[in-house]
């Protein structure tokens, strides 16, 4: 039996064969035209019913690629979960996996922190991946899981995490919606980390870790004993906290695509592209000028990547009031939780 394409409209199936019979009776068919019309119309019934017609072979050819997808995933979560886990055994030293001799003994005698460390970094790094993944799926926004970043520098053991998303598909509020969701997310989990961290924390003037406004705050209040100004030694809770701050204090800056960037840009639309380039020119002054070198790296990439926002699929769209309120406060989240020097090493 011939089988036959169709195209559902209003409710009704058509086959491609009933679709050129009304051209013929039109008497519109013998022009270019109109027979141009028939094809389209006939190749688009048919391309339609593909993955319809043999749905479990559809199936097969997507199933690879979606295996492939998951093993990196997990791959790289299971790398960061090692590397975290060893940083913090190793009390957050700057050490290279497999250079440093020494390193499994530190681990033998610090696991017990190096599985606390592990647990709330990663928890703190997935709430703020979460956010953006559940958000952009609410918003019915193509976009992937985490990919989480380990690092064989074993200060922090991981970059952080990052997901792909289809920004583009996005309306200027659900992109909007979907930027400012993992910051919140992360900080609702990394400033009890951060506090309680804070609280058991012991003084160190030597300590490699800069404490950003927020969190020299929140020193001031949970610790009236220490001196104004102080550091502290590194502890489980507070380096969960400590990452969680600095991720989402890089992350917060209005530049390019980082989550700023997309709230700048919904905020005031493509005039944010000259806070974008501002910023850029600043980052590259302080290399030069203060010898900020630690920024060389970020600097690159927001260079590679380009400052300015690519356009969402509904500039026009309006934000509202609450949004806009909203949006605006979040600006202060880089003034309160980055750190120009993350790192005090002399």
């Amino acid at each position: 039996m011939k089988k036959r394409a169709k195209m559902e409209q209003g409710g009704k199936e058509y086959d491609a064969s009933s679709i050129l019979k009304v051209l013929l009776s039109l008497g519109n068919v013998s022009s270019p035209k109109a027979a141009a019309i028939a094809v389209k119309l006939i190749s688009s019934t048919q391309a339609s019913t593909i993955g319809k017609t043999d749905p479990t072979r559809a199936g097969e050819i997507d199933r690879p690629n979606r295996t492939m997808r998951w093993t990196i995933h997990v791959s790289l979560f299971a790398c960061t979960a090692f590397t975290t886990f060893l940083a913090g055994a190793s009390g957050w030293q700057p050490l290279v996996l497999g250079l440093d001799e020494g390193l499994w003994e530190k681990v033998a005698l610090g696991w017990p922190d190096g599985l606390i460390y592990m647990v709330t970094v990663l928890a703190v790094l997935g709430a703020h991946e979460s956010g953006h993944f559940f958000i952009a799926k609410w918003h019915r926004v193509p976009a992937t899981l985490p990919f989480f970043l380990p690092v064989p520098v074993l200060l922090t053991g991981t970059l952080g995490a990052v997901m792909g998303m289809e920004g583009s598909r996005a309306t200027r509020r659900q992109l909007f919606d979907i930027a400012l969701a993992g910051p919140i997310a992360g900080l609702v989990i990394a400033l009890p980390f951060l506090a309680i961290g804070l609280f058991v924390s012991q003084a160190d003037s030597r300590g490699p870790f800069a404490l950003p406004l927020l969190a020299r705050w929140l020193l001031g209040i949970l610790r009236p004993d220490l001196p104004s100004g102080s550091l502290v030694a590194p502890n489980p809770l507070f380096m969960a906290g400590w990452v969680g701050l600095l991720v989402t204090g890089l992350n917060m800056l209005p530049i390019s695509q980082l989550d700023g960037g997309h709230v700048v840009y919904s905020l005031i639309g493509p005039t944010s592209k000259w806070i974008g380039r501002s910023l850029l020119i600043a980052a590259i002054l302080s290399v030069v000028v203060l010898g900020a070198y630690n920024w060389i790296v970020l600097i690159v990439i927001i260079t590679l990547i380009g400052t300015d926002h690519p356009p969402t699929a509904d500039d026009q769209m309006s934000l509202g009031l609450f949004r806009t309120m909203l949006g605006t406060i979040s600006l202060l989240i880089p003034f309160l939780t980055f750190m120009p020097e993350p790192l005090l090493f002399d």
